[in-house]
């Protein structure tokens, strides 16, 4: 999204993919990560994630994606055992405290 911040991207599609609104907390990103997105059958692009902490302040009932997503909820601890993304699974166990989950 051309002329807009990283972190109003990220609240815009936390949106668009979820229905949550809420509001990103800090000024830079926890991390980030590559994954291949297909595109078609014989066609795929690797992207660039970026991946910002998100008070989520409310889930909405409907959203513009939510016909193709499946919504979780997890605790923390259990979430990065979850992800099929190895960088993103990364990422969260990064930023769980100390001594939970282990």
């Amino acid at each position: 999204m051309p002329g807009r911040k990283p972190s109003e991207v990220a609240a815009q599609e936390a949106f668009e993919e979820a229905g949550l609104l809420g509001t990103i907390v800090g000024k830079r990103p926890i991390g980030s990560y590559h994954y291949e997105k297909q595109l078609s059958r014989h066609h795929c692009i690797l992207c660039e994630v970026t991946v910002f902490m998100f008070l989520v302040e409310r889930q909405l009932d409907d959203w513009p994606e939510k016909a193709e997503r499946e919504t979780r909820w997890f605790e923390l601890s259990d979430a990065y055992t979850s992800v099929d993304e190895g960088g993103l699974a990364e990422i969260l166990r990064r930023v769980l405290p100390v001594g939970v989950g282990q």
